[in-house]
């Protein structure tokens, strides 16, 4: 039992390090080293465009499985591919992609202590390691939470590259764009002017704003939040001001730009993954392009 919660620990340490950059060099040392290549011109490229699932800190599978659960069936796919990377860069695949126009890809972090840099930076072993194999020129991606900041982080560091695919559709559940509540964000102070911008705004939020101008130009995006409607205009842990404020930097440079509200207690943080309205926007979203 102690091994185990030394274990425990010593992942949630490591996991943090990794978020904040700490420990990159060193793993840098150790992390499996991956080499691309251009694709092959006598290989054509594949039609499918396959919906990657991101969750976010302290997220698991189960964050994102009814979402998964809920697209095959409206994209009436057989089967789904879970993705599981661990903090060295070792990738476990379960499942198949599947031969569907719409593939399912659940990406799962055995470490789940981690923050944006070290999504990014499993994100950049992931994607293009498994665009390698199955020939995919495009992809779509849902993130939750920090998983969702994360994505446009990633759309951004990559935008120029050629071994990436390219982002085409994006879903962002519950986003801490401008600050999480109490750790940066107090709810009710923070506001936005007529043209979206929030008043305030923290580190992260700027290094979006700066480099917005690199985000790919064609993608559609979904914006979705929650809001428990408690006074406080938050889902418990992102306010609705920080959640919205990612439209100030992404609408005047993307294709589409789109926002969903869910009111109640469904729109509570940890639920919005999991709500079945919410579910099916966005699956019309991805998989047949219909917003109401």
């Amino acid at each position: 039992m102690k091994k185990k919660k030394t274990d425990s620990y010593l992942s949630i340490v490591m996991g943090i390090l990794t978020s904040f950059g700490i420990l990159k060099p060193f793993l840098r040392l150790f992390s499996k080293k991956y080499r691309y290549k251009k694709r092959e011109p006598d290989i054509k490229p594949s039609k499918q465009i396959p919906t990657f699932y991101v969750h976010g800190f302290r997220g698991n599978d189960s964050s994102t499985q009814q979402m998964v659960d809920a697209a095959m069936s409206y994209s009436q796919n057989k089967t789904f591919l879970r993705v599981t990377i661990d903090l060295l860069g070792n990738i476990d695949y379960d499942g198949d992609l599947g031969d569907g126009p719409h593939p399912i890809v659940q990406v799962v972090f055995k470490d789940r202590f981690v923050g944006n840099i070290g999504i990014t930076r499993y994100l950049d072993m992931i994607l293009p390691a498994l665009a390698n194999t199955y020939h995919f020129t495009q992809f779509n991606a849902v993130g939750h939470s920090l998983g969702a900041t994360s994505l446009v982080l990633e759309a951004m560091k990559k935008h120029r590259s050629s071994h990436f695919p390219r982002l085409n559709k994006l879903v962002l559940l519950a986003g801490p764009f401008d600050g999480v509540v109490y750790l940066g964000d107090f709810p009710n102070v923070n506001q936005l002017t007529k043209k979206g911008r929030p008043i305030l705004m923290n580190l992260r939020y700027l290094q979006l704003l700066f480099k917005r101008h690199r985000f790919p130009k064609n993608v559609r995006i979904l914006n979705m939040y929650g809001n428990v409607d408690d006074d406080s205009n938050t889902d418990k842990y992102i306010s609705v001001i920080s959640a919205r404020s990612i439209k100030y930097i992404l609408s005047p440079v993307v294709k589409e730009f789109h926002e969903f509200e869910l009111l109640g207690k469904f729109g509570e943080h940890s639920l919005i993954h999991d709500n079945r309205y919410a579910i099916d926007v966005l699956n019309r979203f991805l998989y047949s392009n219909e917003m109401e």
